[in-house]
C-alpha cells in the first residue's frame, strides 16, 4: 500500500473517531470531562500527519511512524483516564480534582468528574475511556505494522 493511501486512511480513521466522539457529545448529550478532552488531541494530530503524507509523500513512512507514536501517547492518556475511573489513582489534571470556587466563572461545557465513567452503550459496561484506550492502541499497532512492513518501507 502506498504511503499516500495509508496516510489518507489514517486521516479518515482519525476523523471518524473524532466524529463519533462529537456525535456522542452533541447529539447524545454525553458531557466530556477534562481528561476526555485531552484524549481527542492525538486523533487530531494523527489526522494532520496522515494528511501531510499527501503533501509530502516521500516522508510518508516517517509521518506515519510519528502518527503511531502519537497514538501510543493517546493510549497512555486513555489508560490514565481508565485508572482514574477505577480509582487506581487521582487525575493528574487539577481541574478534575478541584471544587467549584464561589464567584469563579463556570465553564461553557459543564464538566463531569473524571472519575465517573461515561458509557456509550447502557447495556455494555465498557466506558468510553476504555474504548478509546483499545482504539488508540489498536490504531498505533496498525500504524507500526504498516511502517515496519517491507512493502510500506519500499514505497
Amino acid at each position: 500500500m502506498p504511503p499516500r493511501l495509508a496516510g489518507t486512511l489514517a486521516c479518515l480513521f482519525s476523523l471518524a473517531v473524532l466524529g463519533a466522539v462529537y456525535y456522542a457529545q452533541d447529539v447524545m448529550h454525553l458531557a466530556p470531562c477534562p481528561l476526555c478532552l485531552w484524549e481527542r488531541w492525538p486523533y487530531r494530530i494523527a489526522a494532520a500527519l496522515g494528511l501531510a503524507t499527501l503533501a509530502v509523500p516521500r516522508a510518508g513512512r516517517f509521518l506515519l511512524s510519528m502518527a503511531a507514536l502519537v497514538m501510543l501517547g493517546g493510549a497512555a492518556i486513555a489508560f490514565v483516564h481508565v485508572g482514574v475511573e477505577h480509582g487506581w489513582w487521582r487525575s493528574p489534571l487539577p481541574e478534575c480534582n478541584a471544587f467549584l470556587t464561589p464567584g469563579a466563572p463556570l465553564a461553557l461545557i459543564p464538566a463531569i468528574p473524571c472519575d465517573r465513567p461515561v458509557y456509550l452503550i447502557a447495556a455494555l459496561p465498557v466506558s468510553m475511556a476504555l474504548m478509546d484506550f483499545c482504539t488508540a492502541l489498536a490504531f498505533a499497532c496498525v500504524l507500526f505494522a504498516y511502517v515496519s512492513s517491507r512493502k510500506g518501507a519500499m514505497r
